[in-house]
This record gives structure tokens, sequence and C-alpha cells, in this order.
């Protein structure tokens, strides 16, 4: 069974990088008939919150990004312990004492004589005294994984055939000196014990996952398939890393984007196939393809969002906004009128309530000086409310038998006294819903 994952860390609110993971890993293995697992890293107790665990199933609630199975890393830290001593026992996990500095030392001095900055492993030289010596001096030290240095290699689902010298990279710290699990131990661990088929990460995850590849053969499993998509950029090709707190996805949500625009546009976005709108998962799912996404930094613009919004809006029946609605005060007698009138006229469902503080407060009329005295006598032939359907029609026939104004001249300058705008929604629609005009007060 084709089983994917997304794991985030409880530690902030979900942004659209790491819903770009989640979407993909969950379209894998809906597309499949899989199990897509929501699989929380909090095995860092000082950063992570349960709060925030809470909000991250909240966002994936709202974007219909339905799990098959919650699991949590923080309940699984005697798995990890018996990994880490199946690979000490092969010789293949070994405890170092550098400090950060000394570890920064180590490269410059590499890095000076034209060598990969790669730990030199001097602590696999060491005698028991030694290390007996550092580890009361300097207390635990950190357990890294001895990679074979060969190279790695793996038919990545994006980037095609990747290999990797493992003499290039450092022996990675699997376990901190204070205890802590790091995520390259505890992901492969999850990934075998899980039976996950397919992962799919951001490819600045490429080196991890040569090194994640070594740890998992060496414990006895086979490695899930992989890819790496393409890295989120600006419009301009500009980092997103300094603008990721402002692109929650409670962020986007709170400014009106509709979770569709959303899933949309992220499930196309970096791929061969142009971005359409779709507007249930079911076509989503349908029409996706990991193969046909590319390695190329990719451009996400937010404002991308807003126009999608609105054109699944328009589309929207009345009962899917009906409690938004009545929420803003709007009466259920008027209320799918409101609808109907508003619905081709908004970005986003926060627009809403600025029109029905017009509608029953009125509006601020725009009055041009030279039509100021045709809308003074335009406004005494006005009946009484409430409007019908037929009272806009009615009444500017009346205004133009009165003045001799037609066309432009006769219906623009009411709009703006009724509405204070240029534009907007068929005046016979909306003087129905007008429960105050100032321009007759």
């Amino acid at each position: 069974m084709t089983t994917t994952r997304f794991a985030p860390s409880p530690t902030g609110h979900i942004h659209v990088g790491n819903l770009r993971t989640a979407l993909l890993n969950f379209l894998i293995a809906r597309k499949a008939g899989g199990q897509f697992i929501l699989r929380i890293d909090d095995t860092d107790p000082e950063r992570s919150r349960e709060e925030y665990v809470d909000a991250i199933k909240e966002d994936l609630e709202w974007l219909g990004l339905h799990w098959d199975r919650v699991e949590r890393q923080s309940e699984r830290l005697d798995r990890y312990a018996e990994a880490a001593d199946t690979l000490r026992g092969m010789g293949r996990f070994y405890e170092a004492f550098e400090t950060p500095t000394e570890l920064d030392l180590k490269r410059k001095k590499q890095l000076n004589m034209g060598r990969p900055p790669v730990y030199d492993r001097a602590a696999l030289s060491m005698t028991g005294d030694e290390r007996e010596a550092l580890r009361a001096e300097r207390g635990p030290g950190v357990w890294r994984f001895k990679l074979d240095q060969e190279r790695i290699e793996w038919d990545d689902g994006i980037l095609g055939p990747v290999s990797i010298d493992a003499a290039s990279v450092s022996d990675p710290v699997l376990i901190r000196g204070d205890g802590q699990v790091l995520y390259t131990l505890a992901s492969v661990v999850d990934d075998m014990e899980m039976g996950v088929t397919d992962v799919v990460r951001g490819s600045d995850h490429v080196t991890n996952t040569a090194t994640q590849i070594q740890i998992i053969e060496a414990l006895g499993g086979t490695p899930p398939r992989f890819a790496h998509h393409s890295l989120l950029t600006g419009p301009q090709g500009e980092s997103l890393s300094k603008r990721l707190g402002t692109l929650s996805l409670r962020d986007l949500r709170e400014r009106g984007v509709h979770p569709m625009a959303l899933l949309s546009l992220l499930a196309r976005l970096g791929s061969s196939d142009p971005v359409e709108l779709r507007t249930d998962m079911e076509t989503l799912v349908d029409g996706f393809d990991i193969t046909r996404f590319g390695a190329a930094p990719t451009k996400f613009d937010e404002n991308d969002l807003f126009p999608m919004t609105a054109r699944i809006l328009q589309e929207t029946p009345f009962e899917e906004v009906r409690q938004t609605i009545a929420a803003i005060g709007v009466p259920d007698g008027l209320a799918a009128r409101f609808w109907a009138v508003t619905r081709d006229n908004i970005t986003t469902l926060n627009d809403l309530e600025a029109w029905w503080i017009m509608f029953r407060d009125g509006a601020e009329p725009a009055i041009a000086p030279e039509d100021a005295d045709f809308v003074a006598h335009a406004m005494r032939l006005l009946p009484e409310g409430p409007y019908d359907d037929a009272t806009w029609s009615e009444w500017t026939a009346a205004v133009r038998d009165a003045t001799g104004r037609k066309g432009r001249p006769l219906f623009m300058p009411l709009r703006k006294a009724l509405t204070g705008q240029e534009r907007g929604p068929e005046m016979s629609q909306v003087l129905p819903l007008m429960q105050r005009i100032r321009a007759a007060d």
C-alpha cells in the first residue's frame, strides 16, 4: 500500500512552504488509494507546544487534508533508543565531544586547505580513557552515524538520478549531548516501522536523504521512494524565508483566501502543467502527477490567490455562506438576495461586511457639483421604501421625463449618489437592499 506522511514540528504555525510538502504527499496517497499519516515531530520538549499541534490539525482540516492516523514522535522514544543500540552494536554509531567552536575551527582549516568542510572523525581515534575524561569534563557527547564513504544513489521522483559521494558529507549527528533524538534518526525509524513508501520534501533535504538511505539500509530496511520538490521564492525570485511568518495558513485564512484557491495553486506550481482552479478535492487528486514537477526555484505570489478566491465565490451557492452572512447581521429575509447581488463584486468573504454596512447605513454620496441640482430633483421623485425589482426602472423613467436626461448622464449621477461608487451590481438589484439612502436625507 502506498503510504506517505507529513511530519511538522509543533514549534509554530504552518506556512505555504510546509503546506506544499504536506499537499504533495497527501495527493500521492489519495491518488493511489493509500494512507496519509500526520506525524508530529515533537522530540524537542523545549520548543514543541501543544497549542501548535492543535493549530496544525486545524489548518489541515480547513484545507480538507484529512489524515488517516496521527503519530507522535515523543511517544516513540523507546523505538529510537533501540535503533541507536543496534547501530552501536554494529560499530556504526560513535560518541564525539567537540564544541561548536572547535568544529568551526576545523571547518575553516579544511576550507583553507581546499578540502570539503566535513567532520574529520577525530573521535574514532580516541581511547576509552580519553572519552571518559572528556565526558567527565564536558558531559555526554553527541552521537554520530558512521557513513560508508561510497556513492549514495537513488532515482528521485522529481530530480531524476541522484548520486552523492558520502565522503563529501559529515557523519550526521543523530543524538544530541542532552539526549534529544534528532529528526534524521527518528524519521528513519518511523518510515521503516510505519511502512512509508513515498517521501516528498524540499530540495534542501537532498543531502539528508543520502545519509538517511544509508541509515535505513544499516538497520535492515528498504528506503522509500524519494522526490525533492523545488523551493518557493517570492514573485521576483527573492527568498521567502523572511516572510514565511506572514504567509502562514492562519494569516492567509484570516485574509479571506479560499482553501481551494490555495490548494489549486500549490498543486500545480512548479510543474509543467498550467495552474487550473479546482473547486473540489476529487478533481485536484485526479489531475495530480508528481513526475510533472521540476527542480527549478518556483515563484509564489500570494496575490494570485485572491482572483482565484473571487472566482470560487462567484460559483458558491447561498447555503454555503448563509452562516457567514448571518454573522455580519444581514436579516434572513434579505440574505439570499444580498448574496446574489454581492458575490460577483467581492474578492473574499471579508468584503461582505462593508457591503452590508453600505446597504444598512447608506453610502456617503458622491455628487459632482454640476449634478447637485439634478440629484436633488431626482431624490424628491424617489418614493418611500421598501423598494422592489421595478423601483429603479420606474424611478429613473420618472426622472428622465422630469429632467430630460438620458443614458449615462442620467444613470451615473444617481448610482454615485446612492452608493458612492461608479461601478457595482445592477442598480435594480441594489435598490431593494438599501435600508437607508443618505442622499435623500
